[in-house]
């Protein structure tokens, strides 16, 4: 079987998800949704790579996801599809890869292959609340073949937005945790009695609110002596720096190139992990967070709910609002009992849920089925 994968070719999501696809035998090629001229290093052996301009990389528009498309970029990918002649094309998000394959179809029209989209994060959720994302949204879905996504609030949403298709299993895009690994790196400490570290999701731009979240705790400093704040991706540094001269509580950046073995490690050593976004589907940082036993405090604007039981194995807040979050805060850092709590039952649900041994033979069985559907051939 041939896949073409239009993707964020930097991504460790997207690596993540073709490396459950390793030892099948199969023909992976990806072509990245925006030529930035890299590749994420976990990307497994064997991938046929292409860049999507012969001028060199271009600078793409990362925050607003303007409605931009080279024809170029498009041009060399249909170059592509004829030449690969893949049995499926998947892209993997809608605001680049998905309107990127869209644009593709309708220059082969029928010469285009079997098409699933999947939904990352926002890109109904969110921008489908634009009038100059949703006619291309609708047109997108109403054009491809399957549809997949993490979150039962995104199925609803596509149908909505007029998928007449087969909606695939719903779990995490980001594939799932190895065991071994996770109970390596994982301190065997309850987070009570962990180093006094909190993780802090970095973000700050059209979605993420880390500001939000460095405001209240603030709010919170008589209780963070001690305290480490490990903030990753870091968006908000010149503030986190402002912070920690006004707070004396010591800052720690992680930028976004970690790898994710020393990612899991930070959340396996911290008490608490916090992460707010105005949308999301399902944070991967909060499952990390989950299967690491460390506390979350998740904004309710993403898919959290379907994983976690508010007021008893995660706290959710409203991301905008810097009192509720220092509420949240405060109580994760005095009430030793309920974090603990929490810990057993999110570490006992990830372990059950998020193994890669569960996550990588649902993700294969995409592809299979498709086959098994469309009578294409496949190893």
């Amino acid at each position: 079987m041939r896949v073409l994968f239009l993707a964020l070719s930097n991504s460790v999501h997207t690596a993540r998800w073709i490396n459950q696809l390793s030892g099948q035998g199969w023909d992976i090629h990806l072509f990245p949704s925006i030529d930035i001229g890299l590749f994420h290093p976990e990307l497994p052996a064997g991938v046929k790579t292409y860049r999507a301009t012969s001028a060199g990389a271009w600078r793409p528009v990362r925050v607003l996801r303007k409605l931009l498309l080279r024809r170029d970029h498009f041009a060399h990918l249909c170059d592509v599809i004829r030449s690969v002649r893949p049995d499926i094309i998947h892209t993997m998000e809608i605001q680049h890869a998905g309107y990127l394959g869209l644009a593709a179809k309708r220059a082969l029209g029928p010469d285009f292959p079997t098409w699933l989209v999947t939904n990352w994060g926002s890109d109904i959720y969110h921008f489908g609340k634009f009038p100059e994302h949703a006619p291309r949204i609708r047109e997108t879905l109403a054009s491809c073949d399957y549809y997949s996504c993490e979150t039962q609030r995104d199925v609803r949403l596509g149908r909505e937005f007029g998928f007449k298709g087969r909606v695939l299993p719903v779990f995490p895009n980001s594939g799932g945790f190895d065991l071994e690994k996770v109970r390596r790196l994982r301190s065997p400490a309850p987070p009570s009695q962990r180093r006094r570290k909190i993780m802090l999701k970095g973000y700050q731009g059209w979605a993420g609110r880390a500001l939000v979240a460095l405001e209240a705790l603030e709010k919170c400093v008589e209780l963070l002596s001690g305290y480490e704040l490990c903030i990753y991706v870091p968006e908000i540094e010149a503030q986190a720096r402002a912070f920690a001269r006004r707070t004396g509580v010591k800052v720690k950046f992680l930028p976004w190139t970690t790898p994710h073995e020393e990612m899991l490690w930070h959340h396996g050593s911290s008490r608490v992990s916090i992460g707010l976004s105005i949308s999301d589907a399902i944070s991967t940082s909060l499952l990390e967070a989950l299967i690491m036993g460390s506390f979350p405090i998740q904004s309710d604007t993403g898919g959290a709910a379907e994983w976690v039981e508010d007021g008893k194995t995660c706290l959710l807040v409203p991301p905008e609002d810097r009192e509720a979050v220092a509420r949240a805060v405060r109580r994760a850092l005095v009430d030793d009992a309920f974090i603990d709590s929490a810990a057993r039952s999110n570490i006992e649900m990830a372990e059950r849920q998020l193994s890669s041994d569960r996550i990588a033979p649902m993700a294969r069985e995409i592809y299979t089925s498709i086959a098994q559907e469309r009578r294409l051939a496949y190893v």
